[in-house]
Order: structure tokens, then sequence, then C-alpha cells
């Protein structure tokens, strides 16, 4: 697992990269970070985990854990851990495989949410709408 990253599944990378606004998109987010953290609350809405299968190693490469730090959000990806294992001690942020589990629980959320927005916003032309 990348150490303290969080992964983009391949067949999703298009679509994240759509989302965030660029000089060429008209995305409605601003960062990686800002989509990934919408679509894992998205997939737990629709109450939706799905595992990653191969992932992306650049565009967008792997999310660095503290960039969603810095923007506040790391605290979703250990509500979701405690949620989903209902055991604190998957906060014990020495334990690398306690911090394997609850990145890999975020990104499956995301990655459910991003599979929902895919099968939404098929056939839109402009995903801002």
């Amino acid at each position: 697992m990348a150490a303290n990253r969080i992964r983009v599944a391949k067949d999703k990378a298009e679509l994240v990269k759509s989302l965030v606004a660029s000089k060429d998109t008209t995305g409605p987010f601003q960062t990686y970070v800002e989509v990934m953290v919408f679509a894992a609350a998205l997939g737990v809405k629709n109450k939706k985990r799905v595992p990653l299968g191969e992932t992306t190693k650049r565009e967008p490469s792997p999310i660095p854990q503290e960039n969603f730090a810095s923007l506040g959000y790391d605290l979703i990806i250990k509500l979701l851990g405690i949620t989903e294992t209902k055991d604190i001690n998957i906060l014990s942020s020495r334990e690398e495989q306690d911090e394997d589990k609850r990145t890999q629980i975020f990104e499956e959320y995301a990655n459910a949410g991003l599979e929902i927005l895919q099968n939404e916003l098929r056939g839109s032309v402009d995903y801002s709408e």
C-alpha cells in the first residue's frame, strides 16, 4: 500500500481529473482531495464500498494524506474507520495496519461514490451542472 496516500482506481482517473477545475475543464471542485471526500460521502450515503482494483500511478497520482489534513478532511478518514470497524483502536496513528485499514475503507467508499457519479454523469457534457 502506498504509505499515507489515497489512491484512485484506474477506471475512475479521467472522471476525477474532469471534476477538478483547470484551464481545460469547468470542474466543480478545486482539488483532487475535495473530489475524493465528496465521492466518499456519496459512497457512505449509498452504503456502498467498492475495492479499487488497478490504481493510477500518475494523474491523479496517489494523494498524500497530509493534503487531506491540511484542508481539515483527515477527520473524515478517521470517522469512517471508527464507524466501519466499531473499534476506536483504529485511530492508533502509530500502527501501520490501522492506518492501512482506515485508508482502504476511505478509498473503497470514494471508489463507490465515483462509480455512482460515473453512472449519473454518463452522457453529460458539462459535469459542473
